[in-house]
């Protein structure tokens, strides 16, 4: 797939640790897929994300399959993602995932079918 949008992004994997790893992940969009964001991890890696759930996990607990989004304070947001595997949590700054989820509604243009951009409302708890 050919992203329209990848941003690089910076997260943070919440372990049993004292303190988190930064992963450097980068965000994807593309408007032949208007409703999935991925996020690509170091070696390949890649989970689909449905863009309303992390939309609405700005603002509260949402769940979309084996993905778990929720706000953490006003200007973090926890992506928890669940595979047979095991759990991996991973902490991000909102304001790069809002300018991102803004940028796909600007690719989607006049879609019809998507909701406003998430503004800074989105990140109060």
């Amino acid at each position: 797939m050919s992203d329209a949008i990848h941003e690089p992004a910076r997260a943070r994997l919440i372990t049993d640790g004292p303190d988190p790893r930064p992963v450097p992940v980068v965000l994807g969009y593309d408007p032949g897929a208007p409703r999935t964001v991925r996020i690509r991890f170091p070696g390949g890696i890649e989970w689909a994300v449905d863009r309303d759930a992390l939309e609405g996990g700005l603002r509260s607990p949402v769940t979309s399959g084996d993905i778990r989004v929720w706000p953490c304070g006003r200007v973090q947001l926890i992506v928890e993602l669940h595979s047979p595997e095991g759990v991996a949590v991973l902490q991000f700054d909102s304001a790069p995932v809002i300018r991102f989820l803004r940028r796909t509604h600007e690719e989607a243009g006049a879609d019809g079918g998507t909701r406003p951009a998430p503004g800074p409302s989105a990140v109060r708890a």
